[in-house]
């Protein structure tokens, strides 16, 4: 059976830290580095809906996307956060935390929402947005794709598709009436993108948590705005994660949060 150790070991080989943003906090994060990981729950959020799913499931280390802390003074129950990781603790539960770097890495949180959108490019995946960065190995730093839809569409014919594609609750919007076809697209809260989808010739700009003015800017610059939601757009990557890990370490049961779903709801 794999330890922590083992397991965090090989999250950094395929989302090395260095990929990280300065302000991020990713890593190994709570819990025992030499603890059996012989069964592994992968979830986007650490939340205690979550942590009860691990303790049900027998689960031994919780892999999630969100930081469960970026800073911390003290450790404590009088705050909810160390709530959680006393918890954790106790329940000999460890956490490992993948977040930007996962949503820069080869196979990671982007290109799995280019793949999933529908958008291809050279050697049938997206492209990275344009002014990326390089790690010291030379692997691009990247956080959002580029790529062609094959067979461009309105904007209401190309949401019917995504809705059942992020299997989301629904969208904001704004439909400058040209086709999708060129699409940029950044999972999670890529606004400060937005330079780069219209540097790249874009019609179409997915991401989440739009501000109100990249809305205006969209109608000003006559391209397309999705708002996929922060959930939909990074969860997809849960399952790729999963079905990594059960082909490197057979010998552990891996399974993806059941209970951990959107929250935002539509009237």
């Amino acid at each position: 059976m794999p330890t922590v150790n083992e397991v965090y070991e090989y999250l950094k080989r395929i989302a090395p830290e260095e990929m990280a943003l300065e302000t991020d906090n990713v890593g190994f994060l709570v819990g025992k580095i030499n603890a059996i990981a012989d069964n592994i729950l992968v979830s986007l959020d650490i939340t205690d809906d979550v942590i009860s799913e691990a303790s049900e499931k027998n689960a031994t280390l919780i892999i999630a996307h969100h930081p469960l802390f970026k800073t911390l003074t003290s450790v404590t129950d009088k705050d909810k956060t160390g709530q959680k990781i006393v918890r954790m603790l106790t329940e000999e539960l460890s956490a490992i935390c993948m977040h930007t770097n996962l949503d820069a890495a080869h196979d990671g949180v982007n290109d799995t929402l280019a793949e999933l959108i529908g958008t291809t490019h050279t050697e049938s995946k997206a492209e990275p947005l344009p002014d990326h960065k390089c790690t010291q190995s030379g692997e691009i730093i990247s956080y959002g794709r580029v790529g062609l839809l094959k067979n461009p569409c309105t904007v209401p014919e190309y949401l019917e598709f995504l809705k059942e594609a992020l299997d989301a609750n629904g969208f904001r919007y704004y439909d400058s009436g040209r086709k999708v076809h060129k699409i940029a697209s950044v999972a999670g809260g890529g606004g400060d993108e937005w330079d780069k989808a219209i540097k790249s010739g874009c019609d179409t700009f997915i991401t989440a948590d739009i501000k109100y003015k990249l809305f205006l800017d969209a109608k000003d610059h006559n391209i397309n705005l999705i708002d996929g939601g922060h959930f939909c757009t990074e969860n997809p990557v849960i399952k790729t994660l999963a079905n990594k890990l059960r082909s490197t370490f057979p010998d552990a049961t891996v399974t993806t949060s059941e209970i951990h779903k959107q929250i935002q709801e539509f009237y």
